[in-house]
């Protein structure tokens, strides 16, 4: 039996190649679809794999807490932020007072900057943020250094650059200690940040980082006060000891913001606590239905592909048909002439499939060399991908396989 499936994959090979035309346009609409469904499958893994660094990167532990609370768009449509309060010094020293199981933590206040060099500008957002924030958001300095508790407490007009605004004032000399002004006012350049290059939120690199306490009072003195007096906030991070911490966490920091709030018990948050987890499982889940969507997108062309074999396949049967009605007459039987028909479907498409494997990887990896991220291939989708162009194949050759079959002998050596 093994070696009639030898001769048979044989006799198929020697007839497609009898009409290597034919059987090359034949396959191309199935190496297109093979290869669309392994490109898109292995693009759609590597962002996912993206969003996922950008989020472990701080870790999973991570809270954060910003004014304003989560609400429906009309009709139902994206979630959005309706700041309806804000956070203040206050709330951050109670919250931070208040929980327990915190390793570390930190706030910052953002708003955008306009910066000036000789005549050179860059307009970016600024941070004025605590000293710890960048052991909580994973960020460092790598030339210079990052702001100091003694620049908080004395309010100095010291700046750390991100690597954008680096570029944009200081093309081609080392901006450590050189003086730029941010909204006319002159800040001293202590450090360089680390690059982070772009993400879905945009240039991260685009950010200068100065004292909390300067960016409340010295450079957004207006902005940064409530009608209170108090110095408000953007964020404030909270760092659990253990992601199994975090719920524990969340909830004592939700009960002392809504006692300091004066929320009572049927008032809805006037603020919002975010936790990295969550969004990772929502930017996951998001990305896993988009790939999962665009990979069923390409398998419609896997569908066309199919249709064009079967419409060859029709066509080899017309033209083979004495041959056909020979092979019976000396006794051939239809169940034969069946499986020969059949293997050269599943050949047509197996070999469409392996050139679609070679266009998908390279068309994936030529992709990502012009993005952030990189393409992941998984052996899994290699295998799906030619296992169902195979079915394909077997699928749509069954109806010309059974019709030659089932071609009565006597007529088919008449057939002209």
């Amino acid at each position: 039996m093994n070696m009639d499936v030898v001769e048979a994959v044989k006799l198929a090979l020697r007839t497609l190649g009898a009409n290597r035309l034919r059987a090359f346009l034949t396959m191309i609409g199935i190496s297109i679809g093979i290869g669309a469904v392994i490109a898109l499958l292995a693009i759609g893994s590597g962002v996912q794999q993206y969003i996922n660094d950008q989020f472990t990167s701080s870790g999973t532990n991570l809270l954060g807490i910003v004014p304003g609370r989560i609400q429906r768009g009309p009709g139902g449509g994206q979630n959005t932020f309706a700041p309806s309060s804000f956070l203040t010094m206050g709330d951050y020293r109670a919250v931070v007072a208040g929980t327990s199981n915190v390793e570390a933590h930190a706030a910052d206040f953002t708003s955008v900057g306009n910066f000036a060099y000789e005549s050179r500008t860059s307009q970016v957002q600024v941070s004025g943020v605590t000293p710890s924030f960048s052991r909580v958001r994973n960020w460092r300095a790598i030339s210079g250094r990052f702001v100091e508790e003694a620049d908080n407490n004395s309010r100095a007009r010291v700046v750390v650059l991100g690597q954008t605004v680096v570029n944009d004032l200081f093309p081609e000399e080392d901006p450590l200690g050189k003086q730029v002004k941010i909204n006319g006012l002159p800040f001293r350049v202590i450090g360089v940040m680390e690059s982070k290059g772009s993400s879905f939120l945009g240039d991260q690199d685009a950010i200068a980082f100065v004292p909390l306490s300067t960016a409340q009072e010295r450079l957004f003195q207006r902005q940064a006060q409530a009608r209170t007096g108090e110095r408000v906030l953007s964020t404030i991070y909270l760092q659990a000891t253990s992601d199994a911490a975090r719920p524990q966490i969340e909830a004592t920091a939700r009960d002392i913001l809504r006692e300091r709030h004066r929320l009572g018990p049927d008032d809805a948050d006037d603020f919002s606590i975010i936790s990295q987890t969550e969004l990772l499982n929502t930017f996951g889940a998001v990305t896993s239905v988009l790939t999962l969507f665009l990979g069923a997108i390409a398998a419609i062309s896997l569908l066309v592909g199919g249709i064009g074999i079967m419409n060859i396949m029709l066509v080899s049967v017309t033209e083979r048909t004495r041959e056909i009605g020979l092979r019976k007459a000396i006794g051939a039987t239809p169940a034969a002439i069946l499986g020969q028909f059949l293997i050269e479907a599943i050949v047509l498409s197996f070999i469409g499939g392996v050139f679609g494997i070679v266009l998908g990887v390279g068309i994936a990896f030529g992709v990502t060399r012009f993005v952030d991220f990189s393409a992941i291939v998984q052996p899994g989708a290699i295998i799906l991908a030619v296992g169902f162009s195979v079915a394909v194949g077997l699928f749509f050759g069954i109806y010309p396989a059974r019709r030659a079959s089932k071609l009565n002998p006597i007529d088919a050596l008449r057939f002209e």
